[in-house]
């Protein structure tokens, strides 16, 4: 067990920061938590982390001498930073002014990335977001009492290769389809927004009789070549419930490439919905 070892966790909004901490904790580790001022919840000041560290978005200095001065040579980046906020929220400082500069791009793996290698030259490495909480990744096959019907998998066939050419481009990693017609595509607005949108477009329009059914898919992929560091698809209960109220009664996963946050919670919670969740690939 790591008794002495500092782990740095640089906390997003969202579980799956909580995860990590009590992961880490119960493998030996001291926990030095940087949490994003924009997006951390106030309650990983409570959470028996060894210490807890508030920074803005833009403070990439600040996190490099915390995380220095701390003495945490790894790390791990858990939680969800909202890409708007990545460009409208931060004021940032000279290291991340010209790491900004720098880029031809401004996408997530881009701007993570830079950002990583910027770590990686001061001596910090950046695991894997995943590293302690393999049980929680999605296994292959079927996850609910409910099969997909027929057209649910042809929803899914048609989703995964419209979502792939956008993950492709770093622009999103979720489509939602209705009888392999695509409702709606996620970019910076994240997963849940996109399948509210979704259910809203079904919603407005014409009633029956219509040439397109209102039940609707979602299907989440991994890019094609996927960073485990960041930005990784994670789904959780709130996901069921936001894919209830839009109507959308199918969730397509890559296997081994997405989270269950909640784990069990997840499947219960589809179960009760009548929602089928399938994962494929991995």
């Amino acid at each position: 067990m790591p008794q002495n070892e500092k782990l740095g966790l640089i906390a997003g909004n969202g579980k799956f920061p909580f995860l990590v901490l009590d992961a880490a904790r119960a493998q030996g580790y001291q926990v030095v938590v940087a949490a994003i001022r924009e997006e951390a919840f106030p309650e990983i000041e409570s959470h028996g982390a060894a210490a807890v560290h508030w920074l803005s978005l833009g403070e990439l200095s600040k996190l490099i001498e915390t995380f220095q001065r701390e003495g945490v040579r790894r790390a791990i980046m858990a939680g969800q930073v909202r890409h708007k906020q990545i460009f409208s929220s931060i004021r940032p400082d000279w290291r991340l002014a010209k790491l900004l500069l720098s880029l031809t791009t401004r996408n997530t793996d881009s701007l993570l990335g830079a950002i990583a290698k910027v770590l990686a030259d001061e001596g910090i490495t950046l695991e894997k977001s995943t590293w302690l909480l393999d049980p929680l990744l999605v296994k292959a096959g079927v996850l609910t009492r409910r099969q997909p019907t027929d057209q649910e998998h042809k929803n899914i066939e048609y989703g995964r290769a419209v979502a792939r050419r956008l993950a492709e481009h770093d622009i999103g990693q979720t489509v939602v389809i209705a009888e392999s017609a695509c409702v709606a595509v996620e970019a910076m607005e994240g997963t849940d927004a996109a399948i509210e949108r979704a259910g809203q477009i079904m919603r407005s329009l014409p009633g029956d009789p219509s040439t397109l059914s209102r039940a609707l898919t979602v299907v989440k992929v991994a890019k094609p070549k996927q960073d485990m560091r960041f930005d990784v698809p994670v789904i959780g209960v709130k996901t069921i419930e936001v894919m209830q109220a839009a109507g959308a009664n199918c969730l397509a996963l890559e296997a081994e490439k997405c989270l269950l946050l909640e784990g069990e919670k997840v499947i219960d919670a589809a179960n009760a919905a009548g929602i089928a969740i399938l994962a494929e690939g991995g």
